[in-house]
């Protein structure tokens, strides 16, 4: 913006270079663009619009929902503030609205920190930091939470881009997710259960048409590479254009949702695919809850690679 007044979004930080361009910014720490050679490959925003969808978001201390914003750890019965009024549950962390700090930038890296302060149904306080990074292979990002408290406290991770790919909307997309198993939910999109893929229309093992199906689904049992990360990919049917979303072994599980919430022109326009610690109502359930002593640092890192070309 140009008119002097401090966009929604707050500061604005880009980085460039090998003909990719990233915007990250201060108001909760997201991704807001990113393309290479002058196509976007994530559904961005503009700088005075609040992000639809999540969309770029950093997810923490959480990903996804807690059922009834109610949990346990210790000997405590926490309740954190109901964040989705409609299904009940308190979403996708507390950091997503928060300010974040410029620690460090070059043309090509930015890093940025949040202390996010104790507060009640979460009494632990956290210092986070995010290097953004462009380069040759694409986006690469690397995350940190430290636990600044004197307690333990319970912890999960993911972030929330929307991938795009030119001239193809969602129905049309090739999608591969390597994973054998999905979660099943209520009618709150909260866990109830699991299902193998094989023989399901949720069964993207190999790339496979996305189509009608309605994707807002958890996939587990993930497929891991010799470094023990993973990866999931869109490709257009013609193979003219692919985008590979990747983290390493801290990510256990996908979330990947087709935008069919979304409204107007960004209904399944894109793919939200998002690399997760933990699954869904982990505070509650314990499955692939980090718990991070005093002092102690988790760290991760994913990132976007598209290409183009055949």
């Amino acid at each position: 913006m140009d008119n002097g007044r401090t966009p929604l979004s707050g500061a604005q930080w880009t980085i460039a270079a090998e003909g990719h361009e990233a915007v990250v910014v201060e108001i909760g720490g997201g991704l807001r663009h990113y393309r290479w050679r002058g196509v976007d490959y994530v559904d961005g925003y503009g700088d005075d619009e609040l992000p639809p969808g999540c969309a770029g978001q950093i997810l923490a201390p959480w990903p996804n929902r807690i059922r009834d914003g109610k949990y346990t750890f210790g000997d405590r019965q926490l309740q954190l503030s109901i964040t989705e009024p409609l299904r009940n549950t308190a979403i996708h962390g507390l950091v997503n609205w928060q300010p974040w700090t410029l620690a460090e930038q070059t043309a090509d890296a930015v890093t940025i920190e949040c202390a996010m302060p104790a507060q009640p149904g979460y009494p632990w306080p956290l210092r986070l930091r995010a290097e953004w990074r462009v380069g040759a292979d694409g986006l690469r990002v690397t995350h940190s939470a430290t636990n600044a408290g004197h307690e333990p406290c319970p912890f999960g991770f993911s972030v929330h881009p929307y991938l795009r790919l030119p001239g193809a909307r969602a129905d049309d997309l090739l999608l591969r997710v390597p994973a054998r198993s999905r979660l099943l939910v209520d009618g709150r999109l909260l866990p109830i259960g699991a299902q193998k893929v094989a023989g399901t229309e949720f069964d993207f093992t190999e790339p496979r048409r996305i189509g009608a199906t309605v994707l807002d689904t958890a996939f587990g049992d993930v497929d891991r590479g010799d470094d023990g990360g993973s990866a999931v990919t869109l490709s257009t049917s013609d193979g003219e254009h692919a985008v590979t979303i990747w983290g390493d072994a801290t990510f256990s599980w996908w979330q990947v949702f087709s935008s069919d919430t979304l409204k107007g022109d960004r209904f399944r326009r894109a793919v939200a695919i998002e690399p997760m610690t933990c699954v869904p109502d982990a505070f509650r359930s314990g499955r692939g809850l980090i718990v991070l002593e005093p002092g102690q640092t988790w760290s991760g890192t994913w990132g976007i690679t598209p290409s183009a070309g055949g």
